[in-house]
């Protein structure tokens, strides 16, 4: 193994990120202050502004644990981790403003700029260095040795990750460990009785602990064994078979927990989504309030009964909600029972017709997403006596109600709406939630507004 110049400096290279980060928002905030006020000198109140977001950026950064070690990491959740980071340093600085009431002696095109140009160029250096260290560990630079000790077939699928990400560093000396079936004989280097007489022999930066879970004695006598070593220990559970969702460790009262299904619509992601569709929904319903007055006039025109048709359906963690739209078809249509699908066959009107191939008559949804009942990007919601039935014949069908309701979601720009596939569309629904960022969903957005100018059903 190459000697690595960087692993035996990682603490030194920490600190000197935080160095980094705090330099480029103090100098941002002087290029920020050039751009929009035309010159470079800044008065005294402006140098103790961004001279107190110098401790603000280490602290918050520092909370939003981006000077830990991202190897293996995704580049994205780094990035996505400094977006957020950045808001909170901000909104720490625009409370303390508020607090000393010096804020209207700061210009607010200037502190947008700055905060913009802060992301741009922390996120750029921070994904350019990832790239750099990437290349680096494929050609054998900045490597891990790590050895595994296990049995099963967890074992290989570990062993197989490993070295179908070389870019992640690590080089495998070997498993040690039992029942190991079909495993390259070459690179077995003993079993559970030889963990301390190869440590000893041979140490290495990493033990990876790959146990099953039924197996909690030996997990324990492993760990004993391991007490005598400096070596870090990991511990990969045995939950590949599992039906895993936004899963994650986290910790609770000090207790390591693992989260097997879990909702990306708590905490910030919450709050960030949720300014997303606030904003979104009131800019959308300002510039189509017109159209959405003429579609009530249409819709009072075309037949008779009510402007608007309410239905119950089920939402975000199972509760239920009335869903607004424009009516489209007769008041009496479910007289007789309600069916699923077949919604062509129930529309009788040429306007109601018109309006559900447009999807206009989903407009008035932007409404429940102000009220807080759904968000413009998520699964689609059902009605509650379809979800009784689906639940039991779809595998997975509940998990989706551990997001929001969207008004359009993944599965819509893929073509799965209407009377399609219900397990496909409950597979988009799944990958979307495992999947979720501010950015799919402006991709979901986007893809939506070309679908309806294609004149197709998205919604």
């Amino acid at each position: 193994m190459r000697k690595s110049y960087i692993k035996e400096n990682s603490s030194v290279l920490s600190v000197l990120m935080r160095g980094i980060d705090a330099l480029v928002v103090v100098t941002m905030a002087r290029f920020a202050y050039s751009l929009w006020l035309g010159t470079w000198i800044v008065p005294k109140h402006y140098e103790l502004g961004y001279t107190v977001s110098v401790f603000a950026t280490v602290l918050v950064f520092n909370y939003f644990k981006l000077y830990r070690v991202w190897r293996g990491g995704s580049k994205f959740e780094e990035l996505k981790s400094v977006f957020y980071a950045l808001i909170t340093t901000f909104v720490v600085l625009a409370i303390a403003s508020a607090m000393t009431k010096t804020t209207d002696s700061y210009s607010r095109g200037w502190f947008i700029i700055w905060w913009g140009l802060s992301f741009v160029v922390i996120g750029g250096y921070r994904f350019a260095i990832r790239l750099m260290l990437n290349i680096l560990r494929r050609k054998g630079y900045n490597q891990r040795s790590i050895v595994i000790i296990g049995s099963g077939a967890i074992v290989d699928r570990l062993v197989s990750s490993i070295e179908e990400n070389r870019w992640i560093g690590l080089q495998l000396r070997g498993v040690l460990g039992d029942d190991l079936g079909s495993f390259d004989r070459a690179r077995i280097l003993g079993g559970y009785e030889d963990v301390v007489s190869y440590l000893e022999a041979n140490p290495v930066d990493q033990v990876w602990i790959a146990i099953p879970l039924n197996q909690m004695d030996r997990i324990k006598d492993i760990l004993s064994d391991l007490s005598l070593f400096s070596t870090v220990v990991k511990y990969v559970p045995d939950v590949f078979d599992f039906n895993l969702l936004n899963h994650s460790v986290t910790t609770i009262a000090n207790i390591p927990v693992i989260n097997l299904t879990d909702s990306p619509n708590e905490g910030i992601n919450a709050f960030v989504k949720r300014c997303e569709d606030v904003v979104l929904s009131s800019v959308i319903l300002m510039l189509v309030s017109p159209l959405m007055l003429l579609l009530t006039i249409g819709v009072k025109l075309s037949s008779r009964g009510p402007v608007f048709y309410k239905q119950e359906r089920v939402g975000w963690n199972g509760t239920t909600f009335n869903m607004l739209k424009f009516r489209s078809m007769p008041v009496d249509i479910e007289k007789d029972g309600v069916m699923w699908g077949n919604a062509k066959d129930k529309t009788t009107t040429k306007f109601g017709a018109f309006i559900r191939k447009t999807s206009l008559d989903e407009l008035p949804q932007f409404i429940n997403v102000l009220k807080g009942d759904m968000s413009i990007v998520g699964p689609r919601p059902e009605r509650t006596i379809f979800v009784d039935q689906f639940k039991k014949e779809i595998p997975r069908y509940m998990q989706k109600h551990v997001m929001k309701a969207g008004i359009t979601g993944w599965a819509q720009v893929n073509g799965w709406r209407g009377d399609t596939d219900l397990s496909k569309r409950i597979e988009c629904d799944l990958f979307y939630i495992e999947n979720w960022s501010v950015w799919l969903d402006i991709k979901i957005v986007v893809l939506t507004v070309f679908s309806i100018f294609r004149s197709k059903q998205v919604m």
